[in-house]
């Protein structure tokens, strides 16, 4: 079978890119960066369904076709440092860290292209080579792994490589979510796109992202994923604000967004409908965000600019909500991330069965141990 590969270039960015159409204020200066494209030639899909209740239902089954539209771009932050699994993530990024038995970053570029968007932009940071590494051919292993005949780890080393288009951009300084997407203007342009963030897994029997995009070709403007959370829990995430009577599509699961709150107190959120991490964007983000000054945390938030969007009524303005009622994995810190390696372990076509009989005599085993501890 011979396996036909482009060939690969390296593009240097030039320092003080700026942001097009824009003059004086809006004017934004970019970091220099190093970005690197690789492109591999795959042959079409067909398309996947478009009902949004049941691309969102934890009943359909998995699927690896994509939905088409003028949606074709994926972003994708990846320069964070990883703080919260020190040490783990001092010399490896923590897009990198396993879950069972591939990188966290690969389940979100997968998720990505199974809903058509095949042109991958990563915005990374220093000490992130492990990223463009892990999506690019190891001809020393590939050749080692066939000189064995050892076909289905060959399988798996190569899957990585032929998933899409994937390019990289560096985020020069820490500015936050706002400002990583800001990084992917020349690369994005004047068209739509997704960002995905990496701390959040959508299982891939559900089917967010295509339903998202299906809401941006019927009603325009951006498209956030909602997550009901209980009132209690709303703090931890930026929390949406809704028109009631704007509930659309069979099961109410597509509404109208008003306006945004970055980690509101319980008592004074609007709603109980947190934000995850997929999003998709109208390029007029761009302006906003290169207007939108530093708010939490001193950096420069995506949801301030959304909240922008959500009042404006000019082209490209808007936002509606998807609520996801399927399954998603945090992978935001060490005990979500331990969850989730557990909750995918189980469900893992290989490795599921033997995996779930472990642990449930693991459990049986602790409580029978902690039933005959001797109480103090």
């Amino acid at each position: 079978m011979i396996r036909a590969y482009a060939p690969i270039a390296l593009l240097r960015a030039r320092p003080g890119n700026h942001l097009p159409g824009l003059r004086g204020e809006g004017l934004i200066r970019f970091a220099t960066g190093l970005s690197t494209l690789r492109r591999v030639a795959r042959p079409a899909t067909p398309r996947s369904p478009t009902n949004v209740g049941v691309m969102t239902s934890t009943e359909q089954p998995a699927s690896s076709v994509p939905t088409g539209g003028t949606v074709t771009k994926a972003v994708i932050p990846a320069a964070g440092m990883g703080t919260r699994f020190l040490p783990a993530t001092k010399a490896t990024p923590k897009e990198m860290l396993p879950v069972v038995d591939k990188p966290a970053i690969q389940y979100v570029v997968e998720e990505a292209t199974r809903a058509g968007l095949r042109d991958v932009l990563m915005v990374t940071g220093r000490n992130k080579a492990a990223l463009e590494d892990h999506f690019d051919r190891h001809w020393e292993l590939e050749r080692a792994l066939e000189a064995k005949g050892d076909k289905v780890r060959l399988a798996r080393v190569r899957k990585s490589t032929d998933l899409g288009n994937i390019h990289y951009v560096r985020q020069g300084e820490p500015l936050g979510l706002g400002h990583a997407v800001l990084c992917a203007v020349d690369h994005v342009g004047n068209h739509p796109f997704a960002v995905l963030l990496g701390d959040d897994l959508i299982d891939a029997r559900d089917h967010l992202l295509e339903a998202m995009i299906a809401v941006r070709e019927a009603k325009g403007g951006s498209v956030i994923a909602l997550m009901e959370v209980p009132r209690e829990s709303v703090s931890m995430y930026g929390c949406a604000a809704i028109d009631p009577g704007s509930r659309d599509d069979a099961d109410g699961s597509v509404v109208r967004v008003t306006g945004l709150v970055e980690k509101p107190d319980p008592a004074d959120a609007p709603s109980n409908l947190a934000v995850i991490g997929r999003y998709i964007l109208d390029p007029s983000i761009f302006k906003i965000l290169a207007k939108t000054p530093p708010g939490r945390g001193n950096e420069i938030q995506l949801t301030d600019a959304l909240q922008e969007c959500a009042a404006s009524s000019a082209p490209g303005g808007g936002v509606h909500g998807v609520i996801f009622r399927g399954r998603r994995y945090d992978t935001g810190d060490r005990l979500d991330y331990l969850k989730a390696v557990v909750r995918l372990a189980v469900d893992h076509r290989e490795l599921g069965s033997d995996f779930s009989s472990w642990l449930t005599g693991f459990v049986a085993e602790r409580d029978s141990a902690a039933q005959d501890s001797p109480t103090s």
